[in-house]
């Protein structure tokens, strides 16, 4: 793909210039992180690492994202409640500033934040008391605090308030009523979103018991804990095998067909014949394959000579069947500006990853909501096989349509 900024790359002293502009537009509009030296105060912020360029993707592959992402709602929200199916699938210790007006108007708008909060709000009025709240599970050191402070603004401009817990907090003084009624503080809590609790990590024996206390509850949960095991690597594996998006969405061939043109090739690597030839195909061509464990977060994936390293350690060992192999995608590197804190404005060679923000709300059988709000491109220079923004490695990025 042609970077469709080519003369502007080649300049250096136009590019510092533009980044000193940008940077400063960045930090006026609260594009915002703590610092890692602060990650618990506010006091001293600098700006989310960001593309100084609109990276060029294809309008289709935009469009088609875009498409799917209703899709994945309903498939997701089907694999949760299909205790048979995630039990089968799950293993046990898995559960356990240019004057380029023309380009400007091809950005595309997005408040993924406004379209979040809708979703909440719309769950908060389903529950259906005017003087309960929604709690948001933070962690006790979040560098990320401005983007969830977006959604808590958009809640609170709709009279709905939120207060932020840590799971230590909900262990301590969360409680049920006899109608299984979540009270935090002696507030009634209608809404729990998850900001927190997404890496095993995360979870001491009491965290557990606090997320027990939660999913045990009449609260509506975002996510349920059904719900999260539905997006886990496993289970990703699991839906591209042949006829299981049809069992999962009976009657929607479509939606079917959107679906599983997204899909990578993925191989399981259960003990058993399938599981062996995986590993050796891995083996035979490892710059054709990523492994993927069960984590989120970035950064997690092993690739090349780790990948293979591992694979030799785990062949002959049940732990592997908590892996997933997946053909690794290539996607045609383009040049770019990364702008980080401390670092010298360069071009890089860069790869971007495209996601959508879906809002999905269901009550009962019932399908209340279901659209999608905004997406989330995020870039990061080829030398790093793997990385998201939080890890370190990828930065923001906006998609230019072509």
């Amino acid at each position: 793909m042609a970077t469709g900024w080519g003369s502007l790359l080649q300049d250096e002293q136009q590019l510092e210039e533009l980044a000193r502009q940008a940077v400063d537009r960045a930090l006026a509009e609260g594009v915002l992180l703590r610092t890692s030296q602060e990650p618990s105060s506010s006091n001293v912020v600098s700006y989310a690492p960001f593309t100084l360029f609109p990276s060029l993707v294809p309008s289709a592959l935009l469009e088609q994202a875009y498409a799917v992402q209703m899709d994945f709602n309903l498939l997701v929200d089907a694999v949760s409640q299909n205790a048979a199916f995630l039990e089968q699938t799950l293993s046990r210790h898995v559960l356990n500033v240019l004057s380029k007006t023309k380009e400007a108007a091809k950005i595309l708008s997005n408040n993924p934040s406004k379209g979040l909060a809708l979703g909440i709000a719309k769950a908060w009025e389903l529950y259906g008391s005017a003087n309960a709240l929604v709690l948001l599970i933070a962690q006790e050191k979040e560098r990320n605090i401005f983007d969830q402070r977006a959604i808590e603004n958009e809640l609170l401009a709709r009279n709905i308030h939120v207060i932020r817990r840590r799971f230590e907090d909900v262990f301590e003084k969360g409680s049920l009523d006899q109608d299984r009624r979540l009270f935090m503080d002696g507030q009634e809590v209608a809404v729990v979103y998850f900001r927190d609790g997404y890496m095993p990590s995360q979870y001491s024996q009491q965290n557990w018991e606090a997320r027990l206390l939660l999913e045990r509850s009449c609260a509506v949960k975002c996510p349920d804990i059904a719900t999260q095991l539905a997006g886990t690597k496993k289970v990703q594996q699991e839906l591209s095998r042949v006829g299981m998006l049809e069992v999962l969405l009976p009657g929607q061939p479509q939606a079917v067909a959107r679906l599983r043109a997204t899909f990578a090739g993925l191989y399981s690597l259960d003990m058993g014949e399938e599981g062996d030839q995986a590993i050796a195909k891995a083996l035979a061509a490892p710059s054709r394959f990523v492994l993927k464990p069960q984590r989120e977060g970035g950064g997690n994936n092993l690739y090349g000579e780790e990948m293979v390293q591992a694979l030799e350690q785990l062949k002959d060992s049940e732990e592997r069947a908590s892996y997933i192999l997946m053909e690794k995608i290539e996607p045609e590197p383009f040049g770019n500006c990364l702008l980080r804190p401390g670092s010298p404005t360069r071009v890089d060679q860069c790869i971007s990853e495209l996601g959508i923000f879906g809002v999905y709300v269901r009550q009962g059988k019932t399908l209340v909501m279901n659209k999608h709000v905004g997406h989330l491109l995020r870039t990061k220079a080829i030398v790093h096989a793997d990385g998201g923004v939080a890890a370190g490695v990828a930065v923001l990025d906006n998609p230019y349509p072509v």
